[in-house]
């Protein structure tokens, strides 16, 4: 009956010392790894494990999110440096709670300071000040859940289409 994929991207705003740190590491990655040639090789071990730390942080301190609405199944997926991509959620809309703005009445009761429910709390949002962000309330596994997400005007018309009671536009 409703055959459709709907596919967004979100990247993820680079945390504001991330560059520094960054140059910071290759200075002392360089710098132990010179006075290991000009004075002792006990030095060269630690330049290259800055090496190693350089790129394992720059890989995956950078995140995507892909979020793919097929049918009634929305899926999550990290992906880590351009590279390594991750399956976070496969969820069933069916069991879907309610989709809406952070600052909604309908999720008023799950919000971190002004709720009376606790949930398990995901963030997939790209920290863009002027992008708004939803919160998705979910059960997955007899548990719910608290989703937060950055949904393209595509994909929320689709789920409103779906699920009109429980879909809250902005």
């Amino acid at each position: 009956m409703y055959n459709y994929k709907i596919v967004e991207q979100v990247k993820r705003k680079q945390k504001a010392m991330s560059g520094v740190l960054r140059v910071i590491m290759v200075v002392f990655a360089v710098i132990l790894i010179l006075m290991g040639i000009a004075l002792s090789q006990g030095f060269m071990l630690p330049g290259f494990l800055l090496v190693v730390l350089y790129f394992a942080y720059s890989t995956f301190s950078q995140k995507e999110y892909e979020y793919v609405l097929e049918g009634t199944q929305l899926t999550i997926d990290i992906i880590f440096g351009k590279k390594y991509r991750k399956t976070a959620h496969i969820l069933d809309m069916g069991k879907l709670e309610v989709v809406a703005p952070n600052w909604h009445d309908a999720v008023a009761r799950y919000r971190k300071n002004g709720g009376n429910e606790k949930l398990p709390k995901y963030d997939y949002t790209s920290y863009e000040e002027d992008t708004p962000f939803y919160t998705m309330i979910v059960t997955v596994d007899r548990q719910k859940i608290k989703l937060l997400l950055d949904l393209n005007e595509e994909m929320l018309q689709m789920l409103k289409k779906r699920y009109p009671d429980k879909v809250f536009l902005a």
